[in-house]
């Protein structure tokens, strides 16, 4: 498993974070989706193997969250 930290400029309420982990969990290898609405901020723990950071950023992207930086 790896977790990666994924900034969301766009987020700024509690409807964002809903929309955000429900957009994401579905998503095959995902182990846990956590959005920090202060910090505009998305960690996700995810199966390498099964998931790629581009493809959470083009999942998001769908959702009107587009990712500013991936760490």
């Amino acid at each position: 498993m790896r977790t990666t930290e994924l900034d969301v400029p766009d987020i700024s309420c509690e409807h964002c974070e809903r929309a955000i982990v429900a957009a994401l969990r579905p998503l095959a290898g995902i182990a846990d989706v956590r959005v920090d609405v202060p910090g505009h901020r998305v960690t996700v723990t995810y199966d390498e193997g099964s998931v790629t950071v581009d493809r959470l950023r083009a999942v998001l992207a769908e959702a009107d969250y587009e990712v500013a930086a991936a760490t």
